[in-house]
């Protein structure tokens, strides 16, 4: 959400970070709406002043005994225009509500232009892809080989986008979720939640998935929505509050199922596990002081290049253009891991500072000696535990098709080295 003080103290400003977005300007339409309804609201007030004014005027006529009926109907006529300007203020609140929560949040000054994925910019890159003496296979033809990866299977109970892992890839993947909770609680710093997965509008508004984005949501009969991300709950778990600035940073972590409906996306991925309607994930969210936002950034995605590193999986980190950015972030760096099967990288993880953006819409705040101020938010995965191991099978694959399995994840798999 937008703060209506700074478009009218900066429309210029606004009208350009909108133009970064490829939108077009704005601010004109905001702020004649703002300015009829704080003409409204003006009104509203010196008409209830004048009705508290002719009030006393009646009582001191009557007790004079003079005629009081004019100042009597003026009054009543008070009485009977207050409360049609009072739903033309909220009118008009709702109005201007409605444009800041459906506009994006302004991109930072550092993040490259550009209308798509072409644009985006590479930052840095770890490893060394794997030379292979053999054609390298994707993950979906290794799974399925070993009887370990079932999509027909998952197709009957579900349809397409579903998966049934089992046996020691089921094990795989849960040593993965388990690795990374570890890392990140253990030596990161981030307290582990388990949060419900299934949220209120409010919750999807406060992080900026509604009102815009409802068709890449589950929605269930009940009206709760199904999470696409642990963003969600974890984010909001500060909405409507004041905390300590002592407090701050309040890092958290929590490995849920995640849920999308992948709108748009026919076409794309339709094979393997890259693209899912339901897959797990362990996310981070970093709730700051406005002042360390940027430095927790950097630091949220070192946790999750963390991860990578001690797997030995190649990846590379990029910074997004604005036209490739999500909704409520400001700068968001990607993280893409190698896939020798399918030759190229691929997205794991997108960490992102929002600033003060949600915060804004769920009215997160933290109590400083300035007085009451938004706190800044970020999210990021650390990691997405499909795409991983995805990753694992596709780097860690032998020429007779079985998978090695990486050295620190040894311990969660029971000893077992080698799946075949």
């Amino acid at each position: 959400m937008h703060d209506l003080k700074w478009i009218r103290e900066n429309p210029a400003a606004f009208d350009a970070g909108l133009a970064r977005k490829g939108l077009e300007p704005r601010s004109a339409e905001i702020l004649a709406l703002d300015a009829e309804r704080r003409s409204v609201q003006t009104r509203v007030q010196e008409m209830q002043a004048r009705r508290n004014e002719a009030s006393k005027q009646i009582g001191m006529l009557k007790k004079q005994g003079q005629d009081a009926s004019a100042v009597m109907e003026e009054v009543a006529k008070l009485k009977d225009d207050v409360p049609a300007l009072e739903v033309k203020d909220r009118e008009l609140g709702e109005q201007l509500d409605a444009i800041l929560a459906s506009l994006p949040n302004l991109p930072a000054a550092d993040v490259p232009d550009g209308p798509d994925e072409d644009h985006n910019v590479e930052l840095r890159k770890w490893g060394t892809p794997r030379m292979f003496d053999f054609e390298p296979k994707e993950h979906d033809f290794l799974g399925t080989a070993l009887g370990l990866m079932d999509f027909d299977g998952a197709a009957k109970l579900s349809g397409a986008r579903f998966v049934v892992l089992k046996g020691k890839l089921a094990r795989l993947e849960r040593a993965l979720a388990q690795f990374m909770l570890d890392t990140q609680t253990e030596e990161h710093g981030y307290t582990e939640v388990n949060p419900p997965t299934l949220v209120k509008d409010s919750a999807l508004f406060g992080t900026g998935q509604l009102p815009k984005f409802g068709e890449d949501l589950f929605k269930t009969s009940t009206g709760h929505w199904l999470i696409p991300t642990a963003e969600v709950p974890l984010t909001n778990l500060v909405g409507d509050s004041i905390v300590d600035e002592a407090a701050l940073p309040i890092r958290m972590t929590a490995l849920t199922p995640c849920y999308r409906s992948e709108a748009g996306a026919a076409g794309k991925d339709t094979r393997g596990m890259i693209r899912q309607h339901q897959f797990w994930k362990v996310e981070m969210v970093s709730i700051t002081h406005p002042d360390r936002s940027e430095e927790e950034h950097e630091r949220m995605t070192k946790c999750a290049e963390t991860i990578l590193q001690r797997l030995g999986l190649p990846y590379r980190v990029i910074v997004l253009c604005t036209g490739d950015m999500g909704f409520s972030s400001q700068k968001t760096y990607d993280i893409e891991v190698w896939l020798p099967g399918q030759d190229r990288y691929r997205e794991i993880s997108s960490c992102s500072n929002c600033g003060d953006f949600q915060a804004r819409r769920m009215k997160a705040r933290f109590k400083s000696d300035k007085g009451n101020r938004l706190v800044h938010t970020l999210n990021g995965s650390g990691l997405a535990v499909g795409r991983t191991l995805v990753a694992v099978l596709e780097n860690y694959q032998q020429a007779d098709g079985s998978i090695v399995v990486p050295e620190v994840l040894r311990g969660y798999m029971g000893g077992l080295d080698v799946i075949r």
